[in-house]
């Protein structure tokens, strides 16, 4: 899930937010503003309500942050590089560049989330019952009491052993830990995930048909989301294990064209080495000192009347928004930041040299050949 827009930095974790997180905003504040609280409390002005509900609504995306923020932080703690949290229509995600080193550490990570929600809807219990001991309005204590049971349901639902749930963490840990084989711990989680998730699909799809349209639809699609998104983990366990000590220079593709830092778009459009094969070129500075990354997408992008003035510095993604790599870096742990797009090269460096760049054709192509070749095929039936 890409974020819509980046609302910046906490602890070093970049923090995006995707779109459909407004309409799930927008469910929360209005079932309270429109529902629960005057139904709760009456005789207040619509306005009270909207505020109440909107604020609350906030919050709540303040403890989903909280609850993503600690699976981030622990997992640097515990060495595993993290690229951002995203917060979306069904929550939010914490995306890391790899996977725990063992299981200890995986549990670790994955059982943060839930204590702190866990612990949120503690302190939001201990706060409504605060309020509602010193006679504190009731439209006070009923948004508190909401966040309190909401952060405890979120603790709950996301223990339940099934990927990608925090609990099919625990429970890829504890298979870990029994069998010593991660990727047979992994298949046994995202297993679990798809039957969960089905069950939510059939359980949603029967309140459907028995009139609670709202309700059915919505489990429906968690249900989907949960078996899709387990399917999809299974699918990346079984690409790592044929990856499995596969260096990243076995997949790149050597002494890439690369582009001066300055210059001109129109020269780059007109330049015979830039009009064939590739969309996504590498920019260097000095000779050989990568800065960044052009596309023809965003030189094409540039006016014609401008592209005589404007550079290719001007319009480049800079080295901080490309992933960068090592050549003897492990490729299976590339695999989460590869997707297609010219934009989404992978540059390879060797120091500050640049050495090589990386496409998810170029990993297709090379589990294609690892798996029908006698390596691969060993990795395969291994899987």
């Amino acid at each position: 899930m890409r974020p819509t827009f980046v609302l910046g930095r906490i602890a070093g974790v970049r923090i995006g937010v995707h779109w459909s997180v407004l309409l799930i905003f927008a469910v929360i504040a209005l079932g309270l503003a429109e529902g629960r609280l005057p139904e709760a409390h009456p005789g207040h002005a619509w306005p009270v309500y909207w505020v109440v509900g909107l604020l609350t609504a906030v919050v709540f995306f303040v403890s989903l942050l909280a609850h993503e923020l600690a699976h981030a932080v622990l997992a640097r703690r515990n060495g595993v590089e993290v690229d951002d949290i995203v917060l979306w229509l069904l929550g939010g995600a914490a995306r890391l560049k790899a996977e725990a080193s063992n299981p200890a550490a995986e549990l670790r990570i994955a059982c943060v989330g839930p204590l702190v929600s866990l612990v949120l809807g503690a302190l939001f219990t201990l706060a409504a019952w605060l309020l509602d001991m010193t006679s504190a309005p009731g439209l006070a204590v009923e948004p508190v009491a909401w966040l309190a049971a909401i952060n405890i349901l979120l603790a709950v639902f996301n223990a339940i052993p099934a990927a990608p749930l925090d609990g099919g963490r625990l429970l890829r840990a504890f298979l870990w830990w029994r069998t010593g084989d991660r990727l047979r711990a992994t298949e046994g989680a995202t297993a679990a995930g798809r039957v969960f998730g089905w069950s939510l699909m059939v359980v949603g799809l029967l309140l459907f048909v028995r009139g609670d349209v709202g309700g059915g639809l919505w489990l429906a699609m968690i249900g989907w989301f949960l078996a899709t998104t387990a399917t999809m983990e299974g699918q990346q366990a079984h690409l790592r294990g044929v990856l499995a000590g596969v260096p990243v220079r076995q997949a790149m593709t050597p002494d890439p064209v690369t582009v001066p830092v300055g210059l001109a778009v129109a020269d780059f459009l007109a330049g015979p080495r830039y009009r064939y094969r590739h969309s996504a070129f590498p920019v260097t500075a000095d000779g050989a000192r990568p800065v960044g990354l052009m596309t023809l997408e965003r030189a094409r992008k540039v006016p014609e009347d401008r592209r005589h003035a404007v550079t290719v510095e001007q319009v480049m993604m800079p080295l901080s928004q490309v992933t960068v790599v090592g050549a003897g870096d492990p490729l299976a742990d590339l695999l989460p930041r590869v997707r297609p797009g010219a934009e989404h090269r992978v540059l390879v460096l060797d120091e500050d040299r640049l050495v090589g760049i990386v496409s998810a054709s170029d990993v297709s192509r090379t589990v294609t050949w690892l798996m029908t070749s006698d390596r691969g095929g060993r990795g395969g039936r291994g899987a």
